[in-house]
């Protein structure tokens, strides 16, 4: 007798409908897991770090640069260094030519600058923020610049006309320097109200220009500090 018995067939295709059902169930189930399960650790420390790259786009400028600034006097105490103006220009041209390569090389993004004048009104301090790509970048565009309070190669100071910083042009600059936290470098360059040149202020007074760097370095540590999304808050979304 050669009759045909089909069922073996029937049951593999039953078998074969089921694991396809099962697997699709488990691909749907990944699916809507990977849609709710909320944002991880390490991608909550990306999306920091993506938004502390864009601050120097996103912050308004006096955010950035607060209409005062505190430091510590050189006879001690608590002073504070008032804002003069902010430059509306953000070209990586706002440093020496011989530090501009580096900044492109480095991928520069931008320059903010803005000046300030200590309490006594005898000192002007440009400040720069220096936006890179990325901490690396920002790492080795830091080299371009003078570490050891030399204003050259450094920041071009910014004057403003008809203010008390309007002769403070590049011949004035008595101290400069470099600070750098992730992405971004802030530099300072400094020199007297009176617009006397570097060659003519006589003997030199570090301690006199100090407080800018001290400026420089809050201006960097609010620019530079990540702060991961809280996803509880109203005013995060994840």
């Amino acid at each position: 007798m050669n009759s045909a018995r089909p069922w073996p067939t029937l049951v593999v295709a039953s078998a074969l409908t089921l694991v396809c059902a099962v697997a699709a169930g488990v691909a749907a189930d990944v699916a809507g897991t990977e849609l709710t399960r909320g944002p991880s650790a390490a991608e909550l420390n990306a999306a920091a770090r993506r938004e502390v790259a864009e601050r120097w786009r996103t912050w308004p400028t006096g955010r950035i640069f607060p209409a005062t600034l505190p430091y510590s006097a050189e006879q001690g105490g608590q002073e504070q260094a008032s804002r003069i103006g902010i430059s509306p220009r953000t070209a990586c041209d706002a440093v020496d030519a011989t530090a501009v390569k580096a900044l492109r090389r480095a991928g520069c993004r931008g320059v903010l600058r803005a000046t300030y004048i200590d309490a006594l009104r005898g000192v002007l301090v440009t400040i720069g923020v220096v936006a890179l790509p990325g901490e690396p970048d920002a790492v080795r565009a830091k080299s371009a610049f003078s570490d050891t309070g030399k204003p050259v190669p450094g920041l071009r100071p910014l004057a403003f006309q008809d203010t008390l910083a309007d002769r403070f042009t590049p011949g004035v600059r008595q101290a400069g320097s470099v600070r750098q936290a992730g992405p971004y470098l802030v530099l300072t360059t400094a020199g007297q109200v009176d617009g006397r040149p570097t060659d003519a202020a006589g003997e030199a007074r570090p301690a006199m220009f100090a407080f800018a760097t001290e400026m420089s370095e809050r201006v960097l540590h609010d620019l530079s500090t990540p702060r991961v999304p809280d996803c509880t808050a109203a005013e995060w979304q994840c």
